[in-house]
């Protein structure tokens, strides 16, 4: 799919955080080659610089950052006289416990990357762009938990769901100002880090619940990453698109 040409990419400026793996890297390298130039945030430099001379070998323009979304400190010094067209509010991070079991410290955790991170990068991104005099995309990539619930995922689902509702607060806010913010919500997407979870019964007995019958893959996420972000959406703000099989029209 990344193959086509979508309108109103190529020269922009994007940021991507959560950069070093999985969708994060995903989302740079398809953004790169629309003809993006992609920053590269997360806290992992080694990877970020892999991923960027991958990008530069494939055609692509790409530098990077090291960036703790959890940190507004670091937000701010990373950001720092930056001007981005594009943002994708990727960072995040979970657990997978009973409610009964969350520590503090898995609770902060959560909601610091997955929340407050996204407000952060938000608010100084859009600062930028409101002082530059031009718009912009803010993506926040939420989940479909955000709209619906699952068990041993609270913190999870509840950082999910307040994501949402601050990129609806946030299109509201600065749409006046030409910037555009929406959620992408996906369903169960393959990567390496759930792949061999997948594979066990217990993960082939969720697989089997989504209507579909298969995980997404991250080139099944490109199409509405590309909407959001290219002239083609440009008349949405606070939406929320939903790319999960069907799991959220299953019944109860």
């Amino acid at each position: 799919m990344s193959e086509m040409i979508w309108p109103g990419l190529s020269g922009k400026a994007a940021l991507v955080t959560g950069a070093s793996s999985g969708l994060g890297a995903h989302f740079a390298q398809v953004l790169a080659g629309q003809g993006v130039n992609v920053t590269l945030a997360a806290r992992r430099a080694g990877k970020l610089a892999a991923l960027a001379d991958r990008i530069a070998i494939a055609g692509g323009t790409a530098d990077a950052i090291d960036l703790d979304v959890a940190d507004p400190g670091s937000v701010r010094t990373a950001l720092n006289g930056r001007l981005f067209d594009i943002v994708i509010n990727n960072a995040g991070t979970t657990t997978s416990k009973p409610a009964l079991e969350h520590r503090a410290g898995d609770i902060d955790a959560i909601i610091d990357t997955n929340l407050k991170g996204a407000f952060h990068v938000s608010q100084t991104a859009a600062a930028a762009m409101i002082e530059a005099g031009q718009g912009g995309s803010i993506i926040n990539v939420a989940s479909i938990l955000g709209k619906r619930v699952a068990s041993h995922v609270s913190a999870y689902a509840a950082s999910k769901a307040g994501l949402v509702q601050l990129t609806r607060s946030l299109a509201l806010e600065w749409a006046r100002h030409g910037i555009r913010v929406n959620a992408l919500c996906p369903g169960y997407i393959e990567t390496d880090l759930n792949r061999d979870f997948f594979a066990t019964d217990a993960g082939k007995a969720l697989i089997k619940r989504v209507p579909q019958r298969r995980l997404g893959q991250a080139a099944d996420l490109e199409g509405p990453l590309f909407l959001l972000a290219s002239d083609l959406g440009r008349f949405m703000t606070g939406s929320e698109i939903v790319a999960d099989g069907g799991h959220l029209v299953t019944s109860i």
